[in-house]
């Protein structure tokens, strides 16, 4: 069993570890390797200026996994809402033809799932995520 990792701020120690994945609208297989890898890029960005980290990310044409360790300054609703509106943003502007073909508006459903990972070793989550193809 991985050892907890704390990390502290001004005035707490923390250890926020949330899984949570992004499923294309209606489920469909939109995403290449090339979307997918793009939308690392673009989660570890706003990870990185708000203080996060992403611990791991898994990708399938259908859907995103996603492993972070979040800073409690920041609201999980509204975190989780700014990453999937930056990436469908940069997607539709980025990849016009195949985000655009098959949207009109959002490219993620809008379903949520947030899970924090203290219900199952960190571990685990990691080597489910690791599972799923990624760059």
């Amino acid at each position: 069993m991985a050892k907890q990792e704390y990390r502290s701020g001004a005035h707490c120690i923390y250890s926020i570890q949330l899984h949570s994945y992004f499923v294309c609208k209606y489920r469909r297989k939109a995403l290449t390797p090339e979307m997918i890898s793009r939308v690392r890029e673009v989660i570890e960005f706003i990870c990185h200026k708000r203080n996060c980290i992403l611990l791991e990310f898994g990708g399938e044409a259908d859907h995103v996994h996603l492993l972070i360790d979040l800073h409690p300054d920041n609201n999980i609703s509204a975190f989780f809402g700014s990453l999937k509106s930056a990436t469908s943003r940069i997607l539709r502007s980025e990849f016009p033809d195949k985000v655009n073909k098959f949207y009109r508006t959002g490219f993620w459903g809008r379903q949520k799932y947030y899970r924090s990972a203290g219900g199952a070793p960190l571990n685990v989550l990691m080597q489910y995520i690791d599972a799923h193809p990624h760059d």
